[in-house]
């Protein structure tokens, strides 16, 4: 509407975790990449009671076959909403072209030296078994304990430390307080004894340790949280991890090198007991065992604490140790935070969200996923003769080859029976964290690599519409990507919307079951209702659900309806908007589109809505009345047509200032009387309005305004003494008589024609007088 060709792609983001547990559960299988390809699979009609193993590819194709299923009823769902966005311009996320401009992306890291493999301690999900990214993680409060136990000194006296994980003592490898802390200085730089295990491991002193907090001394396992690995890092301790990928107590040579106990054969017994327990199972016999021995000092005394999940996950996260791919993030901290003031943020406070994330990064992004449905690494690893794979010198594939799958494709200079053999290659058997395609979309869209003349053209983007919570990831990961590719941001502006909230002010998730789902509402409200409630949210606020608005939204677009048809019905005769109170409510309407404009500008759409709907109803309660008996010709031609002219202008300019909020009522009334759709039509000015004014000096808008304002304040106050005296509006009202200032008086007798027809009003009696009044006086004979 303002003259732009709009560049607008849908995109589908179909790939990673959810996909592939919905896939799972939909057709009762699970994917074991051991498995060779079956070109005539076919799931069960009805899922098992237990799941069917089949191969990655097979598995991909059930992914890929879901997924279009779903996108099928998403893109009808968006068709009935009215997204004005080009659907000839669709893409997914796991398409051919996102893997390609998302591996190509990847290889350029590479050969920068910023994407980096390393084996490290990563988060981990223990249901869904893959490493989980900063940006991913949620806190939730839980229930847990502390417990205070016994580590023993050298001179066979205690020292007393509080955990609340004391499944985790096998993974000790150090107690560590506060360097200046008087309590413990004379420990640092001796050895004690873990209880149970016998092992002895050495205290330290780190800044990091709380004085305060517990004993004031703590200690470090391999690993319990992210201060677990800041502590062996800095303070170069071992390795001692008994936490598996599935989240259960692995298996221990209590007298193997790094685990050696002063009493093997009691630690074996003890461990024993929680070897292939699941960490909480584990923690409960433990504490047993401390209570047996004599090392849990009193009861665990309970708490409740902020635990790290992944956003999808059902139980806390671990910290396992697992070779995985980063990109190096931290050391561009500084550069990300210009970006951040250089882009144009709405509402402008959520800037602080973007910045608080990025000074709050405590480490490099780690993008690899032990998944199956994603992006694969674009790599492939040498096997040498003695059949150890080289991780260290990865074979990257070629620019030209991509999009490409290491566990099918073969590397340049092999061939496919040397897959898993000595002498031979690996493929990378991970795939990408769904955000390092995401995080691509502006190239995916814009034809990077693909189409220069389009990239060149729409690259940088102008807008990212998204919700306030994934700034960490969608907006701060696609504006790392762009400045690491590019050295551009990928977009000016960033609108953030809300959550919608469900009655209570509680954010809807799948999770939490307060889920509703919207085409049931459509059909209800229809798409012009919804769409009402869902623009009155305010940029960047949360919005709760709130069916009543969609009801307003759907009343509202009912009296548009009705409202043309009453302009539409009389449209001769016409003649120049020459009437004081045509002119006034139509300058009214022209200051209206300047400031709808400005706010349209600076992405307040919601106050568009707000003041658009505010004189719509003004207009109908009181303009229309006014004019009803005049633009019929009661006070002759010219009458009329002022009446029709103002009526006409303003039905077309009323009709495009809402076309974004209430686009199906809109275009059907633009039907009726005009060529074209409204959405192609241009967006009104306040000239073009204006120009219709046959005077619009200074003197006669200040003249017009107040005549205009004098004739609702007189409507309004009849009106209220004809509902509060309770007669119908179909019964006469004889006389009103009206006591005012000079000037309001003097304005009546070029009222008096209209106001009669609007209030049915025999006669109306004015003197000048203060204060102002204005009184029924009397109703036709029949009314009582």
């Amino acid at each position: 509407m303002r003259g732009k060709a709009v560049f607008y792609p849908m995109g589908w983001d179909d790939n990673g975790l959810p996909t592939e547990r919905r896939v799972q559960n939909y057709f009762g299988v699970r994917c074991d990449p051991s498995l060779p390809y079956d070109p005539d699979f076919a799931p069960p009609a009805k899922p098992e009671k237990h799941p069917i193993s089949v191969s990655r590819p097979n598995f991909i194709e059930l992914c890929n076959r879901l997924t279009v299923e779903d996108e099928k009823a998403f893109e009808q769902l968006w068709k009935t909403l009215g997204l004005s966005v080009d659907w000839a311009l669709t893409y997914a996320t796991i398409d051919k072209r996102s893997q390609s401009v998302s591996q190509r992306a990847f290889l350029h890291l590479l050969q920068r030296g910023l994407a980096y493999q390393v084996e490290a301690p990563t988060l981990w999900d223990v249901d869904f078994k893959t490493a989980v990214a900063q940006a991913e993680l949620e806190d939730r409060e839980m229930p847990s304990a502390y417990h205070r136990i016994e580590f023993a000194k050298p001179d066979g006296t205690a020292v007393e430390i509080e955990t609340t994980r004391p499944e985790l003592i096998p993974a000790c490898v150090a107690l560590v307080a506060h360097p200046d802390d008087e309590r413990y200085q004379p420990l640092f730089g001796t050895e004690v004894t873990t209880p149970l295990f016998g092992v002895k491991v050495p205290v330290k002193a780190h800044s990091l340790a709380d004085r305060e907090k517990g004993s004031g001394i703590a200690m470090i396992c391999t690993f319990g949280d992210v201060t677990d690995v800041v502590w062996w890092r800095e303070l170069n301790l071992p390795v001692r991890a008994v936490i598996q990928p599935d989240g259960t107590l692995r298996e221990v040579d209590w007298r193997s090198p790094g685990w050696e106990s002063t009493d093997p054969e009691r630690a074996s017994r003890y461990y024993g007991d929680v070897v292939r327990l699941s960490a909480s199972k584990a923690r409960t016999k433990i504490v047993e065992q401390l209570r047996e021995s004599g090392d849990l000092v009193g009861e665990p005394r309970p708490i409740t604490h902020a635990v790290k999940f992944y956003e999808k996950g059902d139980r806390p996260l671990e910290i396992v140790t697992s070779r995985q791919w980063f990109i190096k993030t931290i050391e561009f901290r500084d550069a990300l935070l210009a970006r951040g003031r250089e882009l144009r943020w709405h509402p402008p406070y959520m800037q602080a969200r973007y910045e608080n994330w990025t000074n709050g990064l405590n480490g490099d992004w780690c993008v690899s996923r032990q998944r199956f449905f994603g992006v694969p690494f674009p790599v492939w690893y040498p096997i040498d003769a003695a059949g150890n794979v080289d991780y260290a010198h990865p074979v990257a594939a070629s620019e030209d080859r991509l999009p490409i799958d290491p566990s099918t494709d073969v590397p340049a200079g092999y061939t496919e029976d040397q897959r898993g053999r000595p002498g031979g290659f690996a493929g990378d058997p991970d795939v990408m964290d769904t955000w390092a395609t995401s995080s691509l979309t502006p190239q995916i869209v814009c034809g990077w690599a693909r189409d220069p003349e389009l990239f060149a053209k729409t690259f940088p983007m102008d807008l990212r519409p998204q919700a306030h919570d994934i700034i960490r990831t969608w907006l701060f990961d696609t504006v790392f990507r762009s400045h690491l590719e590019h050295d551009s941001l990928p977009w000016s502006n960033a609108a953030l919307s809300g959550w919608v909230l469900d009655p209570d002010r509680k954010k809807m998730s799948k999770s939490k079951g307060n889920v509703v789902t919207p085409l049931a509402l459509l059909k209800e409200h229809g798409s012009d209702g919804v769409r009402y409630w869902a623009a009155s949210g305010r940029p960047g606020t949360d919005t709760a659900f709130d069916t009543n608005q969609m009801k307003v939204g759907r009343r509202l677009a009912m009296k548009v309806l009705n409202a043309s048809r009453f302009v539409l019905a009389a449209a001769e005769p016409k003649a120049p908007i020459a009437w004081a109170v045509d002119r006034a409510m139509v300058r009214d309407l022209a200051a209206l589109v300047t400031e709808c404009t400005e706010a349209f500008e600076a992405y307040d759409y919601a106050r568009v809505l707000q003041r658009t709907e505010s004189f719509f109803w003004r207009f109908c309660d009181d303009y229309l009345e006014l004019v009803k008996g005049r633009r019929y010709g009661e006070q002759g031609p010219e009458a009329a047509g002022s009446a029709n002219s103002a009526l006409s202008a303003t039905l077309c300019v009323m009709l495009r200032l809402f076309a974004p909020f209430l686009p199906f009522v809109t275009e059907e009334v633009w039907s009726w009387w005009q060529q074209g759709s409204i959405h192609r039509a241009s967006w009104p000015t306040a000239k073009e309005l204006e120009s219709l004014l046959a005077d619009n000096s200074e003197a006669t808008r200040h003249a017009d305004q107040a005549v205009y304002e004098w004739a609702t304040d007189v409507l309004f106050e009849v009106r209220k003494q004809r509902s509060k005296a309770k007669q119908p509006l179909k019964v006469l009202i004889t006389k009103v008589t009206i006591k005012a200032d000079p000037k309001a008086v003097a304005m009546m007798p070029q009222l008096d024609a209209d106001l009669r027809a609007a209030l049915r009003v025999q006669q109306f009696e004015s003197n000048a007088g203060e204060p102002r009044e204005i009184v029924v006086a009397g109703y036709e004979a029949a009314a009582s």
